[in-house]
């Protein structure tokens, strides 16, 4: 039986470099990073929606602007929401005649030295 030869010529030879290697852990590393930056506020902003879901169920019409800031604030404390107060709201009313409560909002999540990352949020209770 004949022997093979056992030594593959570098043009036959596939495969990552150590480089290469580097390269696609310090990029996965990167995005691992960001998303922990990142993923809290997107967080937060479900569960503002969720609030505002929750203020929907209740007769915001007949309903002044501080008693739906309380109601606000009291659904907030539940749920643990920290990126907006009832100073926050926007409480307006649409064409209809009917009260629409939503809420603008940024956070900047810093990542290293002075690079940040800057998310804007916009919500209303109408939306979910």
């Amino acid at each position: 039986m004949p022997i093979k030869n056992q030594w593959i010529s570098p043009k036959q030879q596939a495969g990552m470099t150590l480089l290469g290697m580097l390269l696609v852990c310090a990029s996965l590393a990167l995005v691992a990073y960001v998303a922990t930056k990142t993923v809290p506020a997107y967080q937060q902003y479900y569960s503002v929606k969720m609030v505002l879901a929750g203020l929907n169920k209740e007769a915001l019409n007949s309903m002044s602007h501080k008693e739906i800031q309380d109601a606000f604030e009291r659904r907030a404390d539940v749920a643990y929401v920290t990126a907006v107060k009832s100073q926050d709201l926007l409480i307006d009313k649409n064409s209809a005649g009917l009260t629409v409560v939503s809420v603008k909002y940024q956070v900047i999540a810093p990542l290293f030295g002075n690079l940040s990352i800057l998310l804007d949020f916009s919500t209303q209770e109408a939306d979910l």
